[in-house]
Order: structure tokens, then C-alpha cells, then sequence
């Protein structure tokens, strides 16, 4: 073994001895109202297949203030102004607003789609719709975890999304939109995105947050969170549950409130420093990832990993205990044990967003 080697065992040892002692659970905070308007992510439902106002139709069935329309397919192609106008005004009538998003900006990413043109197309579009669509942030991705094994790492896809950003700054700002980068499937660690923003600028990009991909790169959503803080302007929120397995930690995403992470701590956080950020939840659950961190091969997609933060992840792990994944019932049709999955996971962590921690402005 390696000095190298023996130090990152090392390491982790001494920072799992110390996360036993912090694992310890905290109190529950009072129910009380928060002022922040509440919805889901329309990839929570995507089993659903729905246009945009189906989607919008849902939102006002769960008693939602917002809708964050995350990819271009719900609008069923009809991008000009005056269709995306009609959708506004569709869900302005029922008392709904909207925010808007799509995927990766990054070209030399493993992820990227020529689907809307080059990525400086594809981020005009956006930014053009968003306006039409009254939405104050147009979301966009960088890639996934795949990215950071690629030539140059992830700084290199870095300052490729950053030139994209560049390309754009006149449109957005003349616009009036600001572009929010999600930390995404593991592509990038909080303190990597904010390296991103601040090289863009942050005068018209920002975070979306998303606290579940968080946990796909040894973060802990709360530390997450108060990194990202200072940048965020749209969410796409999940609870998470994170327990110990043979090679490290695995991470399995739930309904909010179904998860170990402290919500309570995250929204009194939350409150304080995004204040008037919408809260949409994503719920993609049923499956479980393991992170194999106690393999010195793991961390070369990581070699600037921050101690703190680990340890910090580590200390949730020890709060967290397996579940199980989801599974169809036997001789159920698996398209629609798949919506009722769906529905039940969003429709639930709706319900406790409201009654437990507070969040949406619609009695």
C-alpha cells in the first residue's frame, strides 16, 4: 500500500469514528408556516407522460403555488412566444406559476443532445421561453458523474459550460432571466458549481439546487445547501436515506420526510438565506446507488475532495438504515405500477411539505 493509499484509509477511518458521534439524532422542529411557494418537478410525474397542462391541471389538483417544467417535451414542440404564452396564462388561471428548465449546456459532455441545435442554441431557446413563460430562471444541466472521468476531468467540462454561459450573457440579461446550473447526477460537487457560477457570473447565473444529486457526491444536502446558498434561485428537492453497505455508503432517494436528512435544519436554512426561492420536489425514488469510498480507485474522480464535507456525509450515513427498493407487484402492469408509484411518492411529500415543515403560500 501506498502512502497516498494509507493516508486516505487513514482518513476515513478517523472520520467515521468521529461521525458516530455526530450522528446523534436531532430534535424535531415545530411545524410552523414558511414563506415559500411550494410545487414539484415535473420529472417526479414523468411515468405520467403529460403535456404542459396536465401538468399544470396537477399542480392545481395537490394545492400547488408552483410548477418547475424541467425539459422542453411537455410543450409538445410548439416553442414560439405565442404558444408558451398560452400555457402562462393557462396556469396563471388556476393560480399556478411556472419556472423552466432542460438538460445539458455542455457539448463535450457524455450527456450532451444536439437535440435543440449546438448548446449555444439550445440555451438561447431556453432563455427565450423562459421569458415567454414568465419564469424568472431557465434551468440547464452540465452532464453526470460520467463527466468527471473524462479528458481533463471536470474542470475541463467546467469551463466548457462556462463559455457556453458566456455566449448567452446578453440575451439572458436583456431578458431578464438568469440561467440556474444544477449540481447534477454527481457532475459536480456544491464548492465545483459555485467555481462554475463565479466564473460565468453570477449576475445572471445562479444554482439550481438539487439536495438528492448531493448525495451522489458525498455531500450532505445541509452542507450542501450552505454552500450554494448564496447562489441558489430555483431547487429540485427530494429527501434522502444513506446507510453504511459492504464497500461504503449506499444512497437510496425517498419522499420527503422518508429520508434521514434533517428537513427541519435545512428549510430554518433555507428560509434564512434563499429567501422567495420557490421549494419544487423531485422525487425519483425506488432505486438504491452505491458509493464504494473505501476503494482507492473511487476517488480519482474526486481527487479534491474536502475532508469536512466527507465527514459530514459520513455522519448521515450513520443515521440512515437500508430500505428496500421499489418493485412492481407481481402481474401488474408495469407502466402503471410505475404512475402510481410516482403519484404516491409526490403526492406524499406534497402533504408533508405542508403539514410538517410549513412550506406553500395556498391554505
Amino acid at each position: 500500500m501506498n502512502a497516498s493509499s494509507q493516508s486516505r484509509r487513514d482518513f476515513l477511518r478517523t472520520a467515521a469514528a468521529a461521525a458516530t458521534v455526530a450522528a446523534l439524532p436531532a430534535a424535531a422542529a415545530p411545524a410552523r408556516r414558511r414563506n415559500h411557494r411550494l410545487g414539484f418537478d415535473n420529472f417526479a410525474v414523468r411515468a405520467m407522460k403529460w403535456n404542459a397542462r396536465q401538468l399544470v391541471d396537477y399542480s392545481e389538483k395537490l394545492g400547488c403555488d408552483s410548477l418547475f417544467i424541467t425539459d422542453l417535451g411537455p410543450f409538445e414542440g410548439k416553442f414560439d412566444d405565442a404558444s408558451v404564452k398560452e400555457v402562462r396564462k393557462y396556469a396563471a388561471d388556476k393560480g399556478v406559476l411556472i419556472e423552466l428548465g432542460s438538460w445539458s449546456i455542455c457539448p463535450t459532455s457524455k450527456t450532451f443532445k444536439k437535440d435543440w441545435g449546438t448548446a449555444e442554441e439550445h440555451l438561447a431557446l431556453g432563455i427565450r421561453m423562459a421569458a415567454a413563460l414568465g419564469s424568472k430562471a431557465f434551468r440547464v444541466v452540465l452532464g453526470n458523474q460520467s463527466d468527471r472521468s473524462t479528458e481533463g476531468g471536470i474542470e475541463a467540462r467546467i469551463a466548457d459550460t462556462v463559455k457556453v454561459l458566456k455566449s448567452q450573457r446578453s440575451r439572458a440579461v436583456d431578458a431578464g432571466v438568469k440561467v440556474a446550473v444544477e449540481n447534477h447526477a454527481g457532475d459536480m460537487q456544491s464548492w465545483e458549481l459555485v467555481t462554475l457560477i463565479e466564473a460565468a457570473g453570477k449576475d445572471y447565473v445562479g444554482a439550481n439546487i438539487d439536495s438528492g444529486n448531493a448525495c451522489w457526491t458525498m455531500e450532505d444536502p445541509v452542507a450542501n445547501l450552505e454552500n450554494l446558498a448564496p447562489y441558489v434561485i430555483a431547487t429540485s428537492l427530494r429527501d434522502d436515506m444513506v446507510w453504511e453497505s459492504a464497500n461504503g455508503v449506499t444512497v437510496q432517494w425517498t419522499a420527503m420526510g422518508e429520508g434521514c436528512v434533517d428537513l427541519p435544519a435545512y428549510f430554518d436554512y433555507f428560509e434564512k438565506h434563499c429567501p422567495g426561492v420557490p421549494v419544487h420536489i423531485e422525487t425519483i425514488s425506488g432505486f438504491a446507488r452505491e458509493f464504494p469510498i473505501y476503494k482507492q480507485d473511487f476517488w480519482k474522480i474526486f481527487p479534491k475532495a474536502r475532508g469536512a464535507d466527507l465527514a459530514r456525509f459520513l455522519a448521515l450515513a450513520k443515521k440512515g438504515h437500508r430500505i428496500e427498493p421499489f418493485k412492481a407487484p407481481a402481474g401488474a402492469d408495469k407502466t402503471q405500477a410505475d404512475q402510481e408509484y410516482q403519484r404516491g411518492e409526490i403526492e406524499r411529500s406534497i402533504k408533508y411539505c405542508k403539514e410538517v415543515l410549513g412550506l406553500g403560500l395556498r391554505a
